[in-house]
């Protein structure tokens, strides 16, 4: 999907310790929005921060934190922004999320080629590469 204009960005603060089902929040948050259709998801983990719980977390070695911020944002229309919001009300019941109205000059992705074709399998060039 390829978007210009007019847009919204979402970004979601949350833990990095903070998990659903056993695995990262910020991971699943991504899958869904992958899942969702959305034009793209980064994860940016801070090295210092603090939020309703009033407590700094951060990567200084004199108070090591296990749980440094995290900062997951997606652009997209405002429509697929919007349609996505409920998701994030079951994924993250504490926590802040804002909703921002960007304009998107340029989006575009570079085009991946096929893997050439040798017509030997991968293991047999792993193999012939470690002889």
């Amino acid at each position: 999907m390829n978007i210009q204009g007019p847009a919204l960005r979402l970004t979601i603060f949350i833990g990095e310790t903070r998990q659903w089902r056993h695995r990262p929040l910020y991971h699943e948050i991504v899958h869904r929005a992958h899942q969702a259709g959305l034009a793209g998801a980064s994860v940016i983990r801070g090295i210092e921060g603090y939020g309703v719980s009033d407590h700094i977390h951060t990567t200084r070695i004199l108070s090591l934190s296990g749980d440094l911020p995290l900062e997951i944002i997606i652009v997209d229309s405002a429509e697929a922004i919007r349609a996505f919001l409920p998701q994030l009300e079951e994924l993250v019941p504490e926590g802040l999320a804002v909703v921002e109205p960007v304009e998107v000059v340029r989006h575009a992705g570079r085009t991946v080629s096929p893997p050439e074709r040798t017509g030997r399998t991968e293991e047999a060039e792993k193999t012939e590469g470690t002889s």
